[in-house]
Order: structure tokens, then C-alpha cells, then sequence
């Protein structure tokens, strides 16, 4: 297992980050804690959670198995979405991160978490508020790094102007969604992180599954069939073409198709580590051969060409074809 550098901090992370969102739903106690052993023995020692993933279990399940080796990992969560029915008990305001976090290092049995992530970007509320929000948390000690999930390039550089105006920590570390089949990324968060020094930790490197061949069969059961928000995300056609196109490609090459969809977004030189999860070990050792992948350039590029390339940030594509 290799290490990357969080940032700016000089905190070392490894080249895959483990996701626990399956931990306390699609994975019970017993295969969570299988997953963190066979992650934990190849050297990763990174992990991400979120209040949000199975209502706190995620992070229940996550503290307890990370007793006797904190002090060797690198822990992330986030907060936004709603924590009960109390109209404030959601959103990026002081008052709800606050308690967010208090909440969430009590089901994760620490002191601290080393980053919080602003699960969403909330409408609501200035990004001065939320900022200092963050801000207070990591004065206070309980979170060591301020990130951003699910915002866009201009949403992120707002928040790092509020931070260097008020000489405020600054966020080390984003977490887009990026896949073969979802590269919006590419356009304006991807080179705007790499300008900054900021860490990115993609998400849905595989597209929900998509690219992993199983839809293939069209009798195939998933959550892409049967959940409702991932159906929608990965519904058009050219996207199923796309995936129909990168597993005969991989056939051919000797790839195991969710390795190299894990191995291609890893590849971008803005990336610091995909976020790789799944419901059983059996299933999550395809994610981790990713790192066994050799991603030449070459490769890089033939995979690239089978999916579209999203439009640049302005209207003068003419000079694309240059």
C-alpha cells in the first residue's frame, strides 16, 4: 500500500480510502468487521463514514471495531443531512454542526475526527456562517480538518476566501462523485483542488456499480435497480453503453472491470485516494486489486475514450480540437 499526502497537513493516507457506508445496512456487524480486518491488513488506514449512513450505525459499528488501533488511523465524517425531526436538526449552521459532531464522535467512541466534511452544500446559510462553524469545531480540537462534500468549484473557492479573510483553517480535502460515466468533475472542481493543494477523495469510482459489469443482465438485482435515487443517476442509456463497452474492454485486456473503473479515477494526478466500500469481503477484493492495476498512460487514455468527455468550462470548445 502506498501513501499520499492529505493536503497541506503532511498527514500520510493510503491510496485507497475505506467506505463505510454499507457498515449497519447492506452489511451486517459480522461483515463490517470482516471488511475492516482485510482493508486494515493491506496497510489502509484510512476510513470514511457519515451520521447519515444507516441512521449513526455506520459510525457505531466503525468506533468499535477501530478500538486498539485509533491512534494508526485516519478517520472522516460528515454532517448536513437531517439528525431528527427538530426543524434545526440539519444544515451547515453553528448550531447544527456543533452538535453534529458531538454526536458523531460519541457513536465513533474518539476525541476527534481528523476531518469533517460538510456533507452538502446548505442553501440556507451564508458560507460565513458555516465557515466559522468549522472553524469553532477545530479550535475546539474534535475535528482536525475542514472539507467539503458534494460542492462545486465555485461553492469550495467562497469557502477557502472566508477561511484566508478570517485566518481560518482551511479545507484540506473535497469529496466529488467521479467516475468513468460521471466526469463533470474534470471541468472546473478537479484542476481548481489541484491549483489550491487540496486533497480529493472521489466517491462512486465504480458508478454505483454500474461499471462493474453486473448490469450486463438485464435480470441483474442491485441498487441500481432497486433504489430509486441510483436509477435515476445512472439512467441514461449512453451510460449503460458506456459501462457494456468498458467491460468488453476489460475482457479483452484481462481486467477485472470494477479494478480498472477504481484504478482509472485513482490515475488523475488530482486525486489523492478513491473511496472504495461494498456489502462482503468477496466483493470488496475487486476494488482493492485496483492498486495492482500498472496505469500507464496509454491505458489511461483508451479507457477515457470510451465514455464522454464533458464540454469545457466556457464556450469556445473550437479550441479543444486544437
Amino acid at each position: 500500500m502506498k501513501y499520499r499526502t492529505l493536503g497541506r497537513t503532511g498527514v500520510q493516507v493510503s491510496q485507497l480510502c475505506s467506505g463505510t457506508m454499507s457498515f449497519g445496512g447492506d452489511a451486517d456487524e459480522a461483515a463490517s468487521g470482516e471488511m475492516f480486518k482485510a482493508v486494515r491488513d493491506l496497510g489502509i488506514n484510512f476510513f470514511d463514514t457519515a451520521d447519515q449512513y444507516s441512521k449513526g450505525r455506520s459510525e457505531e459499528i466503525l468506533g468499535k471495531l477501530m478500538r486498539g488501533a485509533r491512534e494508526d488511523l485516519v478517520v472522516a465524517t460528515k454532517c448536513f443531512n437531517a439528525s431528527g425531526p427538530d426543524v434545526n436538526a440539519k444544515g451547515s449552521s453553528r448550531r447544527h454542526v456543533s452538535r453534529a459532531v458531538e454526536a458523531s464522535l460519541k457513536r465513533l467512541q474518539t476525541d476527534r475526527v481528523e476531518i469533517l466534511y460538510l456533507h452538502m452544500r446548505d442553501p440556507l446559510t451564508p458560507i460565513d456562517e458555516t465557515m466559522r462553524a468549522l472553524e469553532d469545531v477545530v479550535r475546539s480540537g474534535k475535528v482536525l480538518y475542514p472539507a467539503l462534500s458534494n460542492h462545486s468549484a465555485w461553492e469550495t473557492q467562497a469557502a477557502l476566501a472566508a477561511q484566508a479573510a478570517n485566518g481560518w483553517a482551511r479545507i484540506e480535502a473535497i469529496q466529488p462523485m467521479y467516475s468513468l460515466v460521471k466526469r463533470q468533475a474534470e471541468v472546473e472542481i478537479l484542476p481548481m483542488a489541484a491549483a489550491n493543494g487540496i486533497s480529493v477523495f472521489p466517491y462512486s469510482p465504480a458508478g454505483g456499480g454500474l461499471l462493474s459489469g453486473k448490469y450486463a443482465d438485464k435480470a441483474a438485482q442491485g441498487r441500481l435497480v432497486t433504489n430509486k435515487m441510483y436509477t435515476a443517476r445512472y439512467g441514461e442509456e449512453w451510460m449503460h453503453e458506456t459501462a457494456a463497452a468498458f467491460a468488453g474492454f476489460c475482457k479483452q485486456r484481462g481486467l477485472h472491470p470494477m479494478s480498472a473503473a477504481v484504478a482509472w479515477v485513482a490515475a488523475h494526478p488530482a486525486v489523492t485516494a478513491p473511496i472504495i466500500g461494498a456489502r462482503s469481503t468477496e466483493q470488496l477484493q475487486a476494488s482493492l486489486d485496483a492498486v495492482k492495476i500498472p496505469m500507464t498512460p496509454e491505458l489511461y487514455a483508451e479507457m477515457a475514450a470510451l465514455s464522454r468527455t464533458p464540454h469545457a468550462a466556457t464556450d469556445r470548445l473550437e479550441e479543444q480540437k486544437k
